[in-house]
């Protein structure tokens, strides 16, 4: 038996110290996407970054994963769930890429196992996304996983000079699972 963990093009798993440097590479990916700018960070941020996230402890509901190739083993990017209401029974979620593997089914395989992880074993009703409205690939991303635009927050961030938009989006469990049936 596969773990629950491996798709078809990824496995998730752990972060581990010596993932730093795919860290720094994912934040300098985000900036040319034209994401959040943060201050630059040192190699040793990084690496203290990687450490802080590979002894995180975790309630179950929120947590962060690297996200690997199947064929390379390489990292290729992060998956989480960073905000959860277990009383409401809804979370939010996150995920990236590096550059170099954008495009290739990273990002769907590793959301739908999240998703499927959330939905059939922590039982949340409902999953939710925030996409800035200029990242046209998220957004066909989220699409794909069945989201759909629940609200628009406008003029919601300010970088590079200018404010933008931040697109809400969400998907219930049972129109997550009409479309990514398992088995």
């Amino acid at each position: 038996m596969t773990s629950f963990w491996t798709g078809e093009r990824i496995r998730l798993r752990g972060i581990e110290p010596d993932d730093w440097t795919a860290l720094m590479r994912f934040t300098v990916d985000e900036e040319r996407l034209g994401d959040l700018l943060n201050p630059p960070r040192s190699a040793e941020g990084h690496r203290a970054r990687a450490k802080e996230l590979a002894v995180a402890t975790t309630d179950g509901d929120c947590f962060t994963l690297a996200i690997e190739a199947v064929d390379t083993g390489e990292m290729v990017g992060l998956v989480g769930s960073h905000h959860a209401d277990p009383h409401a029974g809804w979370f939010e979620y996150g995920i990236t890429v590096g550059a170099d593997h954008r495009r290739k089914g990273y990002a769907t395989d590793a959301a739908v196992t999240l998703l499927r992880f959330m939905f059939a074993e922590r039982r949340f009703h409902k999953c939710e996304a925030r996409v800035f409205a200029h990242n046209t690939a998220s957004l066909a991303l989220q699409h794909r996983l069945g989201l759909i635009e629940e609200g628009r927050l406008r003029d919601h961030v300010f970088f590079e000079g200018r404010h933008h938009d931040v697109v809400r989006m969400g998907v219930l469990a049972d129109e997550f699972a009409q479309l990514h049936r398992t088995g």
